[in-house]
């Protein structure tokens, strides 16, 4: 948890039991005015539906994505899904628990995260052939070869920040342009909504949820604006 003035970032896992725990206990703890949660439009409407849909074929997804853009989704999709029936809990559970808690003490819901179809078209703008031959690589060594890259721990809880520290450092090297554009962009994008945010409700509290390993750089980003606003009073 990163806390700057009248903001208070959380960093959860979209598949760990714990992270579902920790939303009710953080907003039942500060009863903020704005749960800000890590989606845009389009994946909160289909997160909140009553019924769970299988991912298939839309022609709305595929105009905007392409084949390659479409496909990448419905992969991340089923992959993340999953994993959240390996440790009963169904992905994005802990943005719905954030939005059905902010609406019990009767917060408002910010949906901080940009458009899931930019970052799909910028990520097959940034990767290389050589960061798509490496993934297939790792996948190979990790499936077949049973060495993977990356640490293996607990699903069903948020992984340590030493972790999500090593995990972030070593996309960044391997794979730069999937760091740029699932990573940096969307830090930048998120922080500037929260500014705004902060700026709004100056004498209120805004709870924040995103993906564990978001949150420090968010931090920073809103902090380097906020020295810049203050010098530009100031001059």
């Amino acid at each position: 948890m990163q806390i700057f003035e009248n903001l208070i970032i959380v960093g959860t896992s979209h598949v760990a039991i714990e992270s579902v725990k920790q939303v009710k206990q953080v907003i039942n703890e500060y009863k903020p005015k704005v749960v800000a949660i890590e989606l845009d439009k389009d994946r909160f409407l289909a997160l909140m539906k009553k019924k769970k849909t299988k991912q298939k074929f839309n022609w709305k997804m595929f105009k905007h994505l392409g084949i390659k853009g479409m496909l990448f989704a419905l992969i991340g999709a089923w992959v993340e899904e999953k994993i959240g029936k390996s440790v009963g809990v169904l992905p994005g559970s802990e943005m719905k628990t954030a939005a059905i808690e902010a609406a019990k003490i009767g917060a408002n819901v910010a949906l901080i995260d940009q458009d899931i179809r930019i970052t799909i078209n910028h990520l097959f703008k940034y990767i290389t052939w050589k960061e798509k031959l490496r993934f297939l690589w790792d996948i190979i060594k990790a499936v077949i070869l049973r060495k993977p890259e990356v640490e293996i721990f607990d699903l069903r809880k948020v992984p340590d920040e030493s972790v999500v520290n090593k995990l972030l450092k070593k996309t960044k090297k391997r794979y730069p342009g999937f760091y740029k554009a699932l990573v940096k962009e969307r830090n930048v994008y998120m922080a500037k909504n929260l500014y705004n945010l902060m700026n709004t409700y100056k004498e209120d509290k805004i709870v924040a949820f995103v993906g564990a390993g978001h949150e420090k750089d968010i931090i920073k980003i809103i902090e380097a604006k906020k020295s810049v606003h203050i010098h530009k009073k100031r001059s």
